[in-house]
């Protein structure tokens, strides 16, 4: 989607998401009670950041049995405008209503960016349209998404499974965790083969409710809240 509304391409986005979405095999998901269990035991606060639409986030996490879990969700309608050709260049003109953003002072456009002819072109790897959408690994939209939540990077787990999502979330001072592999790729602090192994690696992190912060390897401090 970011890349087709960067070279110009409008269209509906929620009719983007139940395209995308609605051909998704979410039967195949099935309660997760181990993980569950570790969730509601951990004294500390929990986020969902993610660049999916909420209708999608909401039915995965209730497939998973998972959905009083978390504090809340960001999701894309969280991040982008309500109509789906706005974007504003001024943090300052945003407004938020629970968890959608509008703007004020709006632009659009309707020029189709010729994007076979710029990959033709010999210097290809720089001069590329910027995308009106908000998600990750975008460093603006990981910092929008801590400043709504309320949520100090510096002192803030961020777990995901997309190495470009990592090395963002390392730009803006989050301690970093890989999901789904052992390898620690650069900008990771932690690698989980499994979200399920997540109490032997951070022990520490259940010890949240005993005190204010939790120190762990190599003495950085992390705040009671995770980001997911």
């Amino acid at each position: 989607m970011a890349g087709l509304r960067a070279i110009g391409y409008d269209f509906d986005y929620n009719e983007y998401h139940s395209f995308v979405h609605g051909r998704l095999p979410y039967e195949n998901l099935k309660p997760d009670p181990v993980l569950r269990s570790l969730l509601l035991s951990l004294p500390i606060r929990k986020v969902i950041f993610t660049n999916a639409d909420e209708v999608h986030a909401v039915k995965a996490l209730s497939r998973l049995g998972l959905e009083d879990c978390f504090e809340g969700i960001i999701c894309f309608e969280t991040l982008n405008p309500i109509h789906k050709s706005i974007v504003s260049d001024n943090e300052d003109d945003i407004e938020f209503t629970g968890l959608t953003l509008t703007s004020t002072n709006a632009r659009s456009s309707t020029e189709i960016f010729d994007i076979i002819g710029h990959f033709a072109q010999a210097n290809s790897a720089s001069g590329l349209p910027k995308t009106p959408i908000v998600c990750k690994p975008s460093e603006d939209a990981i910092e929008r998404a801590l400043k709504i939540a309320n949520i100090n990077p510096h002192r803030t787990l961020f777990f995901d499974d997309s190495v470009r999502n990592i090395k963002a979330g390392k730009s803006v001072g989050l301690h970093t965790v890989m999901v789904g592999t052992s390898q620690r790729p650069k900008g990771a602090d932690y690698a989980l083969e499994s979200i399920h192994n997540i109490r032997e690696a951070l022990p520490e992190l259940w010890e949240a409710d005993n005190k204010s912060e939790v120190g762990y390897s190599g003495n950085v401090a992390v705040e009671t809240s995770v980001t997911a």
